[in-house]
């Protein structure tokens, strides 16, 4: 596998890490089992049937209840350094050809720092939603989570640099987003 290539899927997967935290882990596993992907050695349990199973069992958990409206809000308090430890651990399981030193530095900082972006990003707007309609608009949010961890796992494995640039493209839109509201709360401080 192509450098590049890894620290694109790596980072494609710790993004969808954020928005679900077993679903990449699943795909991953899935991706591995058929032998589109090959791990390192010290990786190779993810790619187990037992992990298989484990992952399966802890995505269907995941995904029934972010479903349950009081659950979903605690669950980001979890989720929250869970998606950041999946993001480190499926991005440094599929970095190939780089020095342990480097592998692991970019997993912390780049895996796990876009895991924990997305999730910061959901629990946001999850919690924004929540108050706006008393939670009666968080299986709708939850059902696009999902979505979101799917599509974007499925792009870092199979299109990587078309997740990279789509990741580009949110995290730009993200930092408008943030800027606007930083800069519309200065501008009623001052009126």
């Amino acid at each position: 596998m192509d450098t590049f290539l890894s620290i694109a899927i790596g980072i494609g997967l710790a993004a969808a890490c954020g928005f679900r935290v077993f679903v990449p882990l699943l795909i991953l596993n899935v991706a591995v089992l058929t032998g589109y992907l090959v791990l390192p050695d010290g990786f190779a349990w993810m790619g187990s049937v037992y992990a298989t199973i484990a992952f399966a069992t802890a995505t269907v958990c995941e995904i029934l209840a972010y479903y349950v409206p009081w659950l979903d809000n605690a669950l980001d308090t979890v989720a929250t350094p869970a998606a950041m430890i999946a993001g480190t651990l499926t991005s440094a399981a599929v970095f190939a050809d780089i020095s342990p030193f480097l592998k692991w530095t970019m997993a912390l900082i780049a895996g796990g720092g876009i895991a924990g972006l997305v999730q910061a990003s959901t629990v946001a707007l999850r919690a924004k939603t929540s108050l706006t309609t008393a939670g009666m608009a968080n299986p709708v949010f939850s059902t696009l989570e999902l979505a979101g961890a799917i599509g974007t796992a499925l792009l870092a494995i199979f299109i990587p640099i078309a997740c990279l640039g789509l990741l580009l493209i949110f995290f730009i839109w993200v930092i408008r987003k943030a800027e606007n509201l930083l800069f519309s709360g200065t501008k009623s401080n001052r009126n």
